[in-house]
């Protein structure tokens, strides 16, 4: 259903590093680079996370409400991720923790203020 999923960055170089190093854990890679956007997953018929600068050359800004959610596989793999991206440069948006019945989750905020959360269903 999701082919991929855009963020914007201020700063290519940093942005597709921190994204890069996070996700590498999970099987991701840089699929592709288009010097101002690039696609990181496992294939292209799978879901990606594109960083960019934007289009328009205007400075980057995370939209409010808007979140990505990222499968982690295991509730350790949650923590194991969250304290990754932490390590990274990210700042903590929610530690890992059961927030209903079955959902466990860890939010963090990119170095450009992008929100995600490593999740576990189940």
């Amino acid at each position: 259903m999701i082919s991929y999923i855009t963020i914007g960055v201020k700063d290519m170089e940093q942005g597709l590093a921190f994204w890069t190093s996070l996700l590498e854990p999970l099987g991701a890679s840089v699929f592709m680079n288009m010097d101002r956007i690039a696609f990181i997953g496992e294939s292209a018929d799978k879901p990606m996370l594109s960083v960019c600068t934007p289009y328009n050359e205007e400075a980057p800004h995370p939209g409010n409400g808007n979140m990505i959610a990222l499968p982690a596989g295991s509730r350790e793999k949650v923590d194991e991720m969250y304290a990754r991206a932490l390590e990274l440069g990210a700042t903590d948006d929610g530690p890992p923790g059961e927030r209903m019945p079955g959902f466990y989750a860890g939010y963090f905020r990119d170095p450009d203020g992008n929100k995600a959360a490593f999740i576990q269903m189940g």
